[in-house]
């Protein structure tokens, strides 16, 4: 699934890892009603059922970039279930792809209206209006999906709200929320990815530094990665550091906007 191809230097593949609601929440029971109360499998009715069968089919079919398909099954998940929170969820992320932020909102609020502490649409409908510049909303819906007692995305709630807050100009409170974020989920990269670019970006080199290199010495590293990493070394004057990331950027991101950045000598891109 490729929701966005890059958003504030997030690659697609990483945004994955902080959404909520896609293949891997749709075939699970989900809140049954207005209170938020959380319905298992043994209290599923067959009304339910059948729109839970829909709601993987029509994840499927988002995976495999078939908007339209998805939202036809969604459409027949809610005529099963008109109180399915997470088919509301997941038609709100299927407006989010096709850059249909009024419909995603009226999809997010839908859910929020069935279940009011359902953290998975608190989180999504927090990263919309976070993409809208609406921070202010924003955060009040991040810190709704932290505190939500059924709630088992925190850590990466507090990413986005942490990442949301640097782009409204509250650098150390975000830089408070990627730390708290990384304390609960330290092998998370889109959290180390940012928190070593706010430390990068407050002159924090050491501290940086080391979110960096932990994050570049895994298997999760990419041109984004390395080109941070590249920037720190030459801050520090690190140059033998330096050259060996990028000589990792030429050889495996070649064609990428960070090895043309650094081949221009563009070290504030």
């Amino acid at each position: 699934m490729k929701l966005v191809r890059k958003i504030m230097g997030l690659s697609a593949c990483w945004m994955l890892v902080l959404l909520a609601g896609c293949a891997g929440n749709a075939g699970a029971p989900a809140s049954s009603g207005g209170r938020g109360e959380v319905m298992t499998e043994s209290d599923e009715p067959d009304t339910r059922k059948r729109a839970r069968i829909r709601l993987e089919l029509a994840s499927n079919y988002f995976q495999q970039g078939q908007t339209n398909v998805a939202l036809d099954e969604i459409k027949q998940a809610l005529t099963a279930d008109p109180t399915f929170v997470d088919a509301y969820n997941l038609r709100g992320l299927v407006y989010m792809r096709l850059n249909d932020n009024a419909l995603a909102e009226d999809s997010f609020r839908r859910g929020m209206g069935i279940s009011p502490r359902d953290g998975d649409v608190l989180h999504n409908y927090g990263w919309l209006l976070c993409l809208q510049a609406r921070y202010p909303e924003s955060s009040a819906l991040f810190e709704r999906a932290i505190t939500s007692p059924t709630y088992t995305g925190q850590a990466k709630s507090m990413t986005m709200h942490g990442i949301c807050q640097v782009r409204a100009g509250r650098n150390a409170e975000g830089e408070r929320s990627l730390l708290q974020a990384f304390e609960l989920d330290a092998g998370n990269p889109v959290t180390s990815y940012h928190l070593a670019n706010a430390l990068f970006q407050r002159g924090d080199l050491p501290r940086a530094q080391f979110y960096i290199r932990r994050l570049n010495n895994s298997d999760l590293a990419n041109a984004e990665t390395l080109w941070l990493g590249i920037k720190v070394e030459r801050s520090l004057g690190n140059r033998e550091a330096m050259m060996q990331l990028v000589g990792q950027l030429k050889k495996r991101f070649g064609q990428s906007r960070e090895a043309a950045a650094y081949d221009r000598g563009a070290f504030n891109e």
